[in-house]
């Protein structure tokens, strides 16, 4: 294999979202990709050529497959296996085995790992996305049919008060004018923000902090925790796109948590190898706002996102619509889990639009 084909291969390997491990015949690990990194919570610096047994625990049937593999070198497949693995977690995944020659260390097992949950949230995030899509070429479709008919109705208001010469008469079309001025303005509001986002490369911890002290002092009962991850890089985005979708989301969640006992936390990560919708981004900073409320309604999950959906009776239900929007306008994505008393909002944004 020449220098060139050796790269192509490398480049591949690096790039591909299951997880790959190279084992030679004594078990031990010759190789891990930067996605079995993120499966396995190890790097491959600590894990390599220590034995796949400090990686996968446990799993008799497991390694007997992968001895026989390596002896008769016969590929083999197998499919919803749960794993057992080094953080004393359990893995649900696919995996398939291949016999090859790895450079000089002669015979070796190519082991793939697919993730089930994964194919499950990519999944979950492309019906996001085509969610706020279909939602938002709906709402400007309706935008249309109203707002004409109510420039109609204004301009007729308008016209009407002139002929009007007493007070109580000119207040009925002072009604009709601020009515078809609100609903414009709540349109409006539901089509979300048009503005081309003026991006600049931001700090997110600081865009955290500034949210957080704006929200203390509406909340001074909520305790804020700060669990940041200093290494994240700095994010390339419009500052005030980004400071509006996290402030939209923790008010949210202030409405949420026990005035005794409330709690939010900000928290960043980063991820590597990213898949959001059809695109994959080698860095994308993961912001999660966590609160202990008492979770989302199932009623409510599935279309969250939509304008006017709210479980708050004083409520408009626009502050997610208009979050989503405006960090899929970055390429990112919004999504959710929650739980009784965990409920966790995550900021999905790539970090490589610098040049955008």
């Amino acid at each position: 294999m020449t220098n060139a084909t050796q790269q192509t291969a490398q480049t591949v390997l690096e790039n591909m979202h299951s997880a790959v491990l190279v084992i030679n015949q004594g078990l031990q690990i010759e190789y891990m990709n930067p996605s079995a990194e993120m499966m396995f919570q190890i790097s491959r610096t600590r894990a390599r050529m220590r034995p796949i047994q400090e990686l996968i625990v446990d799993e008799p049937e497991f390694f007997s497959r992968i001895q026989s593999s390596l002896k008769t070198r016969h590929p083999f497949s197998a499919y919803e296996d749960d794993l057992s693995v080094r953080t004393g977690h359990s893995l649900a995944v696919d995996y398939m085995a291949s016999p090859i020659e790895y450079g000089d260390k002669g015979s070796c097992l190519l082991l793939e790992f697919v993730s089930r949950g994964r194919h499950r949230k990519l999944a979950q995030e492309k019906h996001l996305l085509n969610q706020s899509e279909a939602s938002r070429s709906l709402l400007r479709g309706l935008a249309h049919e109203i707002k004409n008919p109510l420039g109609g109705i204004r301009g007729a208001a308008q016209l009407l008060e002139r002929e009007f010469s007493s007070d109580q008469d000119r207040e009925f079309t002072h009604v009709i004018i601020r009515e078809a001025d609100r609903l414009k303005q709540l349109v409006d509001r539901m089509l979300g923000p048009r503005d081309i986002p003026n991006k600049s490369s931001l700090n997110i911890h600081q865009i955290l902090e500034h949210v957080r002290s704006l929200v203390q002092v509406e909340a001074p009962h909520v305790h804020f925790v700060a669990d940041y991850d200093p290494s994240l890089p700095e994010i390339f985005g419009d500052e005030s796109m980004i400071i509006q979708a996290i402030l939209n989301i923790t008010r949210n969640a202030i409405k949420e948590v026990p005035n005794d006992k409330g709690e939010i936390t900000f928290r960043s990560r980063p991820l590597r190898h990213y898949t959001i919708g059809d695109n994959t981004y080698p860095l994308v900073a993961k912001i999660d706002i966590i609160d202990n409320g008492p979770g989302i309604p199932d009623d409510l999950k599935e279309k969250l996102f939509l304008p006017m959906v709210t479980g708050h009776a004083e409520g408009t239900g626009l502050g997610l619509s208009i979050a989503q929007t405006l960090i899929n306008q970055h390429h990112g994505l919004i999504e959710f889990t929650s739980s009784p008393g965990h409920t966790v909002f995550s900021l999905l944004l790539p970090l490589q639009n610098s040049n955008e």
